[in-house]
């Protein structure tokens, strides 16, 4: 129950945070979403594995780093944490005016690349025993967001991550069409990771 919480709690403040910083308009939204990220990483990582993100999950329980009983608890308390912190954006700044509209290969593309990006850092720094034991695996995980949200959040949105795709859904921020996007296309990028990472590291 215990890793169920921390990751409930680390993706709820990911979620909260992606949701408040674009709402205010800061061009300073991706560093904060990343810098987000990566304190949550850095709080949870002992308990959980800090995955706060279904695709990461995936990920990590194909590269064999997740107890099966675990994936399914983890994604409902990553998607849920991902709904109630929407529903609080929501209560405390409102619905937007204008709703995000993007072009679907074009989302769907970037979506997996950069969700693939993502689950592969996560593997090479925090499951692989060449960086057992290193430092900087939150911040290389909070950076590739950070990269992945200004290189490409124009083209997609920049989830990379089911439970962030709820959160923008439910806010508004997004039509409810990308959030099939967001879960396919996001899934595919932590699968592809979790093969590659193995054809690259063997079973270890």
């Amino acid at each position: 129950m215990k890793k169920y919480l921390v990751e409930f709690i680390g993706t709820f403040f990911l979620v909260f945070t992606v949701g408040m910083a674009v709402r205010s308009g800061s061009s300073l939204a991706p560093l904060a979403i990343g810098a987000s990220l990566m304190v949550m990483i850095f709080a949870g990582e002992h308990v959980s594995g800090a995955h706060f993100n279904p695709a990461v999950t995936l990920a990590v329980f194909l590269r064999g780093k997740c107890d099966k009983g675990d994936v399914i608890p983890y994604w409902i308390a990553q998607l849920a944490a991902g709904a109630v912190a929407a529903l609080l954006v929501v209560n405390l700044v409102g619905n937007p005016a204008v709703v995000g509209t993007h072009d679907a290969m074009k989302s769907i593309i970037v979506e997996f690349l950069f969700t693939f990006a993502l689950a592969w850092v996560v593997l090479n720094t925090a499951t692989a025993k060449g960086t057992s034991g290193n430092s900087f695996y939150g911040l290389a995980i909070g950076m590739t967001v950070l990269t992945g949200a200004v290189a490409v959040g124009g083209v997609s949105g920049g989830a990379f991550n089911p439970a962030v795709g709820l959160g923008v859904v439910i806010m508004g921020l997004e039509k409810l069409n990308q959030f099939w996007i967001y879960l396919g296309a996001d899934l595919a990028g932590g699968a592809v990771a979790a093969l590659t990472y193995k054809v690259v590291n063997g079973n270890e």
